[in-house]
């Protein structure tokens, strides 16, 4: 249908060019906060916006906020419970949320396989379809998101064989549906073993955000109508 057309191609008329993203998740990376010299931004020149994976203090991403002059959108690690009192002031959490940022259509979903009783972030298979569902309506809305942002990877792709770092099923068949053209998780240290930074699955770009990430999101040319 050509409303189905028009609304496709209606966030890649109105971007103005690439977007330079750093992806975070984690651990703190020393060169990038450095408490005693707040005027460092060799590391974020450029840097239009940063997505946070969880599991990093809002003190680390408001920091990173400040610095590079942007704002940094988050989505909670299975650990984020061990920060209650911090205050996100540069940081915008968009956990079970669908946002569109600079033209970017982002879906977030944070928190791990549940593999304790009463801890924060953490969710069962069941749980996290459930999160999704709620999605749906407005996922379908704008025709599908560009990047899929999570703590825990996807079943089967470089996640864990432990239940902790068991990957969502559920999120296969998002990337499967809506062929995003990135997804973004953290939860997977590169010091666990041999886990890839860049991963290809299909028409999506993989990337484990551990520490951090660099890249240019580049719009498509719209379709002709």
């Amino acid at each position: 249908m050509i409303l189905d057309r028009i609304m496709k191609t209606k966030y890649l008329n109105e971007s103005s060019g690439p977007v330079n993203i750093m992806a975070v998740s984690d651990e703190e990376v020393p060169k990038l906060y450095d408490k005693h010299d707040r005027y460092r931004k060799d590391e974020y020149e450029g840097i239009d916006l940063i997505l946070s994976c969880g599991d990093l203090s809002y003190h680390y991403l408001n920091y990173m906020a400040d610095v590079a002059h942007c704002n940094v959108y988050n989505v909670f690690g299975n650990h984020d419970e061990r920060f209650p009192d911090d205050e996100p002031a540069g940081c915008i959490p968009i956990d079970g949320k669908f946002s569109v940022i600079k033209n970017i259509r982002i879906l977030g979903l944070g928190g791990s396989m549940k593999y304790r009783n009463c801890i924060k972030h953490q969710y069962t298979e069941e749980e996290m379809v459930k999160r999704v569902k709620k999605l749906r309506k407005t996922i379908d809305r704008h025709n599908g998101f560009d990047i899929l942002l999570t703590h825990a990877p996807a079943f089967g792709i470089n996640d864990g064989t432990d239940l902790c770092h068991t990957g969502f099923k559920v999120f296969n068949e998002l990337i499967d549906e809506y062929s995003p053209k990135y997804f973004i998780h953290g939860h997977m240290h590169q010091n666990y073993g041999k886990y890839p930074r860049i991963t290809q699955y299909k028409n999506t770009t993989i990337i484990n955000a551990f520490q951090y990430y660099k890249f240019e999101y580049v719009f498509d040319e719209p379709e002709e109508l």
